[in-house]
């Protein structure tokens, strides 16, 4: 799991950074809010822990800005503020959750899991696509009538992002800023590609088109 931080205290940001290393997982720290940006717009995060306060650029206007480029990497903002104000400004922008400072690794710990469960990141378990077709996203593979089924990374992914977002409209631009990074960043015909492999798969009747606005995964079909 691939995890941004930014966070501009340093022996904060050395102490959280070592205990989510700790943890397995793949750690981008970043000191201040353009850096942070840059890391978000050009690679690929599961999570990113933001920090309201930070140089050059506040947390909040990260969050922001990466939101208006439909970029939907969960957020956990964290905050020294004891008001309101910016926790409303940071949920009204797009923020998925918050910790307050000083906080305990353990409560940061209960809000990464409950994004993870919340956003199926790293997901192990299986998910029902249809009555006959289930798809286990940890293994990139799909149970289909009890065979076995491998698909591409990529594939994996959309499908994925599609069971995050069910039933709602994603568009090739938003595929296209969550799941490929700038450098490798394919056309809108490649998303046309892997759409139609996954139709064959899983059913023309599951993912639809909406002529001019994107696709859909309609699991209760």
């Amino acid at each position: 799991m691939r995890v941004l931080l930014l966070e501009d205290d340093l022996a904060l940001n050395d102490i959280v950074s070592e205990h989510l290393i700790d943890r397995g997982f793949d750690i981008t720290v970043a000191y201040s809010g353009d850096e942070a940006l840059d890391y978000l717009i050009e690679e690929k995060y599961d999570l990113a822990l933001l920090d309201i306060n930070t140089p050059n650029m506040s947390g909040l206007e990260v969050l922001k800005t990466i939101r208006e480029y439909k970029n939907n990497t969960p957020i956990i903002m964290i905050t020294a503020y004891q008001d309101t104000k910016h926790l409303k400004e940071a949920f009204e922008n797009g923020g998925d959750d918050y910790i307050k400072k000083p906080f305990d690794l353990e409560e940061l710990d209960q809000r990464i899991n409950k994004i993870c469960k919340y956003f199926a990141i790293e997901q192990t378990q299986e998910i029902m696509i249809k009555e006959n077709i289930k798809f286990i996203p940890s293994e990139n593979t799909l149970k289909i009538d009890d065979k076995i089924v491998k698909i591409a990374q990529k594939e994996s992914e959309m499908l994925k992002y599609f069971c995050i977002n069910t039933n709602r409209i994603i568009s090739s631009d938003e595929f296209l800023q969550n799941i490929w990074t700038y450098e490798v960043m394919p056309n809108e015909a490649t998303i046309r590609v892997y759409i139609k492999t996954l139709r064959e798969l899983i059913g023309k009747d599951v993912i639809t088109t909406h002529r001019g606005i994107g696709y859909k995964l309609n699991l209760s079909v």
